[in-house]
């Protein structure tokens, strides 16, 4: 008897509480769903919409399902800017959206960071992608993410890597320093911060950068960024190399050549790789373009080099 009670009462608590599991998960989807369809419709002649709730707001309304909402504003950031991007006809790189408008996407990354303050991923994308738009809010949310999460060695390298792209270098090698003492922050974090204050404007520091960047990011559209972002890199040297080698050629022969094809026998003896009109290619495998008006070599707008 005793134990047809116990197991009564047990399975009577089971029951309690996936019924209270399954009233929060309602409560929850009535949010999410309300958030979509009590505010009004937009207005055409308004290009961006008013953000639903502001994460304070959120999190209060929640019901304890932070993480739920968190993921939602998330994915709502994400195709915020993926509904500018596909509006653009060419390729935009998603550390240069400022022509986009994105006024909501600092708000949006806001809330979500708020609902869950330990969710890694927006503040890797509000480093990486809010600068061009809102360097003040991009900083404001990653030194938040900073404050939530004090031993975390990549928020400090992403702080560090907007105020880099602000040129303000030596800030940007104490906080590189800052993030190197931390537990199993790796030792080029530290190596980064003598870099940035010795010579933090320059290509090799870029390299470096976009190099950890590339190695580090979790998102495969920042990763992606800063995968082209090294290309980009490497083809400005190659395109400081072109110019001297044409100023050269045009200092000997007194004019510059009429085409690629003529400078074809000093790149293969260079062995640089050419395509089959001679045009030298670039870090993608795109010939440049060259200008025998003024001698000046251009990236290839069909590259997937990002040409600023």
């Amino acid at each position: 008897m005793i134990e047809s009670d116990f197991l009564s009462s047990d399975r009577g608590t089971s029951i309690s509480l996936v019924l209270i599991i399954i009233v929060f998960t309602f409560l929850a989807a009535l949010l999410t769903r309300s958030l979509d369809t009590t505010r009004p419709p937009p207005d055409p002649n308004i290009i961006d919409e008013n953000l639903y709730v502001n994460g304070k707001t959120a999190r209060r309304m929640s019901l304890g399902f932070n993480g739920l909402l968190a993921d939602w504003y998330w994915m709502r950031s994400l195709q915020y800017v993926g509904g500018k991007i596909v509006k653009v006809p060419d390729s935009v790189p998603i550390d240069n959206l400022q022509d986009l408008n994105l006024k909501l996407l600092a708000p949006l990354l806001d809330a979500a960071t708020t609902l869950d303050p330990e969710f890694y991923d927006p503040y890797e994308y509000a480093a990486v992608v809010l600068p061009s738009i809102d360097v003040d809010g991009a900083i404001r949310i990653t030194q938040k993410g900073i404050d939530a999460n004090p031993t975390s060695w990549r928020l400090y390298q992403h702080l560090g890597y907007i105020y880099w792209q602000k040129h303000e270098y030596q800030t940007a090698a104490e906080i590189y320093g800052r993030g190197a003492k931390i537990a199993g922050a790796p030792p080029w974090m530290e190596a980064m911060k003598a870099k940035m204050a010795v010579e933090g404007g320059s290509r090799n520091t870029a390299r470096e950068i976009y190099g950890r960047m590339f190695e580090q990011a979790n998102d495969e559209r920042v990763k992606d960024m800063a995968r082209r972002r090294l290309l980009q890199v490497n083809a400005l040297d190659q395109i400081d190399a072109l110019h001297k080698l044409l100023a050269t050629y045009q200092q000997r022969s007194g004019h510059c050549p009429a085409n690629w094809q003529e400078l074809a026998p000093i790149f293969r003896a260079l062995r640089l790789p050419i395509d089959q009109s001679g045009a030298p290619l670039d870090p993608s495998g795109t010939p440049y373009l060259f200008g025998n008006t003024n001698c000046e070599v251009q990236l290839n707008p069909k590259s997937e080099i990002p040409i600023r």
